[in-house]
């Protein structure tokens, strides 16, 4: 019968306080069983301290990776560990030139459009996590969202305000454009948030539609000046062939069989 090894002895409360005081949370937690290894197996102090330094670098890398994947609201948590290339239209080397993420470290926007059911939103999304999991900042909206952003802050005049604010990311993703009507107020956060991105952020959309279509949505004035300043720097993505989701309906992979 297997025992549990026995706890490491506690950290002398004034270490704690001080740890504490100094905001080295992963060194507080990790302490007791790295000094206790360091005196069984009879460390140098630079060992040590290297042991309990790189504790607290990978806990902050740790909590900030969280922290970028909270505010990025992605909607479902996809990732590229769940990504099939190979069922995806859009060339394998374009996909693997847009997950070295140069595009948005130069700044240069990415429109990926399509019928429905053809991975726009998956592979959006997992672009977008694996940026967070490199160090850069991501936010998520629909056009929806968009509109009710400038709904929220026009009775106080300050959308600017918010756009900036929005734009602080490194990565600005507005998915699924055309699937539904687009109202005045989303039409105009759209063209707003592309204009202050300009040649400064990375937007990333996804649509149904082609950006030449665009006018279809939205008064063909704002349609033309969206697209202008959209595609001057853009990445264009077309995706094709059957809705993937019905196509995996009907082979019946779609569920876990019933137990």
């Amino acid at each position: 019968m297997s025992t549990a090894p026995p706890a490491s002895p506690p950290l002398p409360a004034d270490l704690e306080t001080l740890l504490h005081r100094l905001r080295l949370p992963h060194i507080r937690r990790a302490a007791p069983d790295v000094l206790a290894t360091a005196r069984a197996q009879r460390w140098e102090p630079a060992e040590v301290l290297k042991a309990l330094l790189t504790e607290e670098a990978a806990g902050r890398e740790r909590s900030a990776l969280a922290t970028r994947r909270a505010a990025a609201a992605f909607p479902t948590g996809k990732t590229f560990d769940a990504w099939k290339p190979e069922l995806s239209s859009i060339p394998a080397p374009t996909q693997q030139a847009l997950r070295t993420l140069e595009w948005i470290d130069r700044r240069e926007n990415l429109v990926v459009c399509g019928p429905s059911g053809t991975g726009k939103t998956f592979f959006l999304e997992a672009l977008g996590q694996h940026a967070v999991e490199h160090g850069r900042k991501v936010l998520w909206f629909t056009l929806e969202d968009l509109g009710t952003l400038i709904r929220r802050h026009r009775a106080d005049d300050s959308v600017s305000g918010a756009l900036t604010k929005l734009l602080r990311a490194d990565l600005v993703v507005i998915d699924d454009i055309g699937l539904l009507p687009v109202a005045a107020d989303a039409a105009e956060g759209l063209y707003r948030l592309v204009d202050a991105a300009y040649e400064k952020r990375a937007l990333a959309l996804s649509s149904n539609l082609h950006p030449s279509g665009l006018d279809e949505l939205m008064p063909k004035t704002l349609a033309t000046a969206t697209v202008d300043r959209l595609m001057h720097h853009a990445h264009l993505c077309q995706t094709s062939g059957d809705s993937i989701r019905m196509s995996q309906a009907l082979a019946g992979t779609g569920t876990l069989p019933l137990t």
